[in-house]
């Protein structure tokens, strides 16, 4: 399939430049006419999504996320909208639900309502597919996922850091027999975070345990079922790590349920530094996720790609770090 990347090839322009083109937005003459000439020989047809952008475009920004009910989605769209209302633009929201036809299907109506940018949450569409869409569409960003060759325009966290820092945490403080309660879903998240938990385990010299990895939905119900798998596999674990907040959440209530207390008796660990983590009896040690941060630089970035009157906010770093609150305690089991 001929993609707008052949067709600036082939006229010895940019990709941009092809788009602006395409866009019947402001160019010089002679660039006009190399990619007409280009689409014209290669027989380039823009799909129906390059044609939608062809019209003129809203002071609309997209947004596609996995499901706007979870908290971690709920954070990101606000940072979104609240970098649009700052340029006096407003969103409009997709939902893919890790579904790869319900994400393209997402994409593909923000395009046809003519958003200019795109903050683009997916796990289920394949790399290839979204190198396609970043090339065709200039004001496009991928959060929480990074596609080689378009770094530059992905806004991704280490979360094999983030779970090597919070298994490694729990060494720390003494634990030798540590479990890990991860999402059944299919995407690199979880392979990443299972990956962490292993390699700290590993790095520490210590056995990784037979049926010490339960995997669940990832939410209060899918932690509470995880905990309990745990638990009747195990009686000797001291800790656990969790995939996110609200498995932990869910692990805690099975914990206390069953009168064993946190952290004196058992420690547990989640992932992303939601709201709920502060609420939590007791107070829930995590990693922070700073998807506030994250969504915020990804939509001045996208802006800024189709708007040279908006500066390209500067490169920032995104790390995981632990967040101590009182869900974890020495080990006086070891």
């Amino acid at each position: 399939m001929i993609t707008i990347r052949d067709v600036a090839k082939q006229a010895g322009v940019s990709v941009a430049t092809v788009s602006r083109v395409l866009n019947n937005a402001s160019s010089s003459e002679k660039a006009r006419k190399a990619v007409q000439s280009a689409v014209e020989k290669l027989g380039y047809s823009p799909n129906a999504n390059a044609q939608a952008l062809a019209l003129p475009t809203t002071d609309t920004i997209g947004v596609v996320v996995t499901d706007v009910t979870d908290a971690f989605f709920a954070i990101l769209v606000k940072a979104v909208d609240q970098v649009a209302s700052s340029y006096n633009k407003t969103i409009l929201i997709g939902i893919g639900y890790h579904n790869a036809e319900k994400e393209r299907n997402a994409i593909d109506t923000l395009l046809r309502k003519r958003c200019s940018c795109l903050v683009v949450h997916s796990k289920a569409l394949s790399d290839e597919e979204l190198a396609n869409y970043l090339e065709q569409v200039p004001g496009m960003v991928i959060i929480n996922r990074s596609i080689q060759g378009y770094e530059h325009r992905c806004v991704s966290l280490d979360n094999q850091r983030g779970t090597f820092l919070a298994t490694e945490t729990l060494i720390r403080l003494g634990h030798k027999r540590i479990g890990y309660i991860g999402s059944n879903h299919h995407i690199n998240d979880e392979e990443e975070r299972r990956q962490g938990y292993i390699q700290a385990l590993q790095h520490h010299r210590l056995p990784q345990i037979d049926d010490a990895i339960i995997q669940s939905s990832p939410d209060f119900e899918g932690g509470e079922e995880a905990m309990i798998k745990l638990l009747s596999y195990h009686s000797d674990l001291t800790a656990v790590v969790a995939y996110n907040d609200s498995m932990a959440a869910g692990a805690l209530s099975v914990l206390n349920e069953n009168n064993i207390n946190v952290p004196r008796q058992f420690s547990i660990i989640g992932f992303d530094d939601m709201p709920i983590s502060r609420y939590l009896i007791p107070k829930l040690t995590t990693i922070r996720y700073p998807i506030d941060l994250m969504a915020n630089y990804a939509a001045r970035l996208a802006l800024s790609l189709v708007n040279e009157g908006i500066e390209t906010p500067l490169h920032a770093q995104f790390n995981p770090t632990v967040v101590r609150r009182f869900s974890t305690e020495n080990c006086n089991n070891p």
